[in-house]
C-alpha cells in the first residue's frame, strides 16, 4: 500500500512538518507499507484553474505529483491551523485532486499553541467526505507542537507517545481494510 503523508504548511519554517517527519519514521519502521511526503513547499501549485482528473491530464511541471496523488492507498494530512481551519495550501493541493474514493484519510494537526489545531481538525472532518475519501475518527491533535518534537521530527516527550500509537494503528487498520493486500 501508498501511503502519502501530507505536510500542509507553507511556511519555510513550519512547526508542523515536525510532526509529518515523525509520522512518516514511525509507519515506515511499524509497517510494510511505502510512505513518504508530499510537502506543499515543493510544489508552487497555482490556485485551482483545472482539476488534474488523471496524470495524463495533468501539466507536465506536476506529473509527479499527479502519480503520487493517484498512486496513493491512502494519506495523513497534516496541518497547522489557520484562523480556525486546516491552511490554504492544503486546500489547493486537495482542490486539484478532489476524488479520492474510499481512501483513507488520517486528520493529524498541530499548533505551538493549547489547542493543538482542534479546529482545523473539525474543518478537515468537512473536507474528507466531500473528497470520497474516509476519515479516521481517531485525529492526532498536537498541542505545543515546539515542545513535543524536533525540527527533524524526533519525539521530544514521552507522554505523547500513546497518542501517537493509538492514532497509527487506528489509521493503518483503516487503510488496510479499505486495501487489503
Amino acid at each position: 500500500m501508498n501511503i502519502e503523508i501530507i505536510s500542509g504548511s507553507p511556511r519555510q519554517t513550519s512547526v508542523s512538518h515536525r510532526l509529518a517527519l515523525f509520522l512518516k519514521k514511525e509507519l515506515s519502521a511499524k509497517t510494510k507499507h511505502a510512505v513518504d511526503i508530499i510537502d506543499v513547499r515543493d510544489w508552487n501549485l497555482p490556485l485551482l484553474q483545472n482539476v488534474f482528473s488523471s496524470v495524463e491530464k495533468t501539466p507536465a511541471e506536476f506529473k509527479p505529483l499527479a502519480e503520487r496523488m493517484f498512486a496513493a492507498n491512502a494519506f495523513i494530512m497534516v496541518t497547522p491551523e489557520y484562523n480556525g481551519s486546516y491552511s490554504p495550501a492544503l486546500q489547493n493541493l486537495m482542490d486539484h485532486f478532489p476524488k479520492q474514493t474510499r481512501k483513507a484519510f488520517g486528520i493529524a494537526t498541530a499548533s505551538p499553541g493549547a489547542l493543538g489545531g482542534i479546529r482545523s481538525s473539525q474543518q478537515l472532518l468537512l473536507l474528507v467526505p466531500a473528497l470520497f475519501g474516509i476519515a479516521s475518527p481517531f485525529m492526532l491533535v498536537t498541542p505545543q507542537i515546539d515542545k513535543k518534537f524536533t525540527p527533524e521530527g524526533e519525539l521530544l516527550d514521552a507522554a505523547f507517545r500513546g497518542s501517537v500509537d493509538t492514532f497509527i494503528q487506528e489509521f493503518i487498520w483503516l487503510a488496510e481494510t479499505l486495501h487489503p493486500e
